[in-house]
């Protein structure tokens, strides 16, 4: 097991167990979008940025697919023009990574794409779902737990009509 595998594994769990106990602490939601952040920046798109300027072929990812079409796709579109294909994935990492570290709102979105692609990574193999699914959870919980966060801490709105102050959560027009 190589060392980025090891950072994967880390981070993976951090993500997984902050995400359990996110509903109860902010310190564990922080440590959660740190370690989720990091898993995508540094052990995604890093990683995988590494590989690709060392000439890693990703020709054979999709060979343990249940599924012929991806494997197929996968050979006849991916594996041949690996470059644009790894390098819109490295940049999807980057940018989901970096909006989970930026909190607020977009915290949410970079949450949403990461789960996104744990369902895409599904089809890959039976494997991933020893991976994906854990994630699934942990980010899940994660991303309840921000936008709760986030509920419990919109600034209030000055209203134009009354001159009061309302909060958009629970209010109505």
């Amino acid at each position: 097991m190589g060392p980025e595998a090891i950072a994967w594994l880390v981070l993976g769990t951090i993500t997984v167990i902050a995400g359990i106990r996110a509903r109860r602490s902010r310190r564990a939601l922080r440590i959660g979008r740190l370690a989720l952040g990091a898993l995508f920046v540094l052990g995604g798109a890093l990683v995988n940025a590494w590989y690709l300027v060392s000439g890693t072929d990703y020709g054979g990812f999709a060979d343990m697919s249940y599924l012929a079409f991806v494997r197929d796709t996968w050979a006849s579109v991916v594996a041949p023009r690996q470059e644009v294909w790894i390098g819109l994935l490295i940049a999807f990492e980057a940018i989901a990574g970096a909006l989970v570290w930026s909190g607020g709102r977009r915290a949410s979105l970079g949450m949403a794409a990461i789960m996104a692609f744990h369902v895409l990574l599904l089809p890959f193999g039976w494997f991933f779902y020893a991976w994906s699914v854990p994630m699934l959870l942990g980010v899940g919980l994660l991303l309840q737990a921000h936008r709760r966060e986030l509920a419990s801490s919109d600034p209030p709105l000055r209203s134009a009509d009354t001159g009061t102050d309302e909060h958009l959560v629970g209010t109505s027009p």
